[in-house]
């Protein structure tokens, strides 16, 4: 990824909107991306304008309906609001990293981190996960890339990558809170759906 194309996602795009959980898209495998193109590229732009607008640390494609394997992640940079209760925010120190086709070479360790998921909007739950990763993936121009990731920047790696095999975070969850919040999600739903 050159400098330059990251330069062009500061904060321009188009806000697409984010599927949430059950809509089928998000239980799909995603399908690998054959593809780089410009349109490829525009996607992941507009990918990214939707995270830092939600706002989120990381989208996956199918969180915005489009069953590839793209996923895109920022977890280093800042929002402050730019005066109390005013609802408008700076957002800087971007660093947009963008995962295309990934795949884990190796995973160590473990972990356990309070998740939160732009598909499953209000639910915080902790996750277990491998502490450190290493992942192999293509970027936007098709360049085989390969990086060691830890902390936060390995779980939400994981986490991005678990949307792209079908898996919602509410599926790493015991029976039990799984059902809870799937009916909690579903009436959220359907009350969402007879207010419009």
């Amino acid at each position: 990824m050159t400098e330059k194309f990251l330069e062009n996602y500061k904060l321009e795009g188009e806000s697409l909107p984010i599927k949430t959980y059950p809509d089928p898209v998000l239980t799909k495998v995603a399908e690998e991306v054959t593809v780089f193109d410009q349109e490829l590229q525009t996607l992941c732009k507009n990918m990214l304008y939707t995270m830092y607008k939600a706002p989120g640390i990381g989208l996956a494609a199918p969180q915005i309906g489009v069953s590839k394997r793209i996923f895109v992640i920022d977890v280093d940079y800042e929002r402050d609001e730019t005066e109390e209760d005013s609802g408008e925010y700076l957002l800087s120190e971007f660093n947009p990293r963008i995962f295309i086709n990934p795949t884990f070479k190796e995973k160590v360790g473990e972990t356990t981190y309070q998740e939160g998921c732009l598909s499953l909007p209000g639910i915080y739950e902790d996750i277990k996960r491998f502490e450190s990763i290493v992942v192999e993936y293509n970027d936007v121009n098709g360049e085989l890339k390969t990086m060691d990731a830890d902390g936060l920047l390995s779980i939400c790696i994981q986490h991005e990558n678990d949307h792209l095999d079908g898996i919602v975070m509410i599926d790493r969850m015991s029976k039990l809170k799984k059902s809870f919040f799937k009916k909690k999600l579903i009436k959220a739903k359907k009350e969402a759906s007879h207010n419009l």
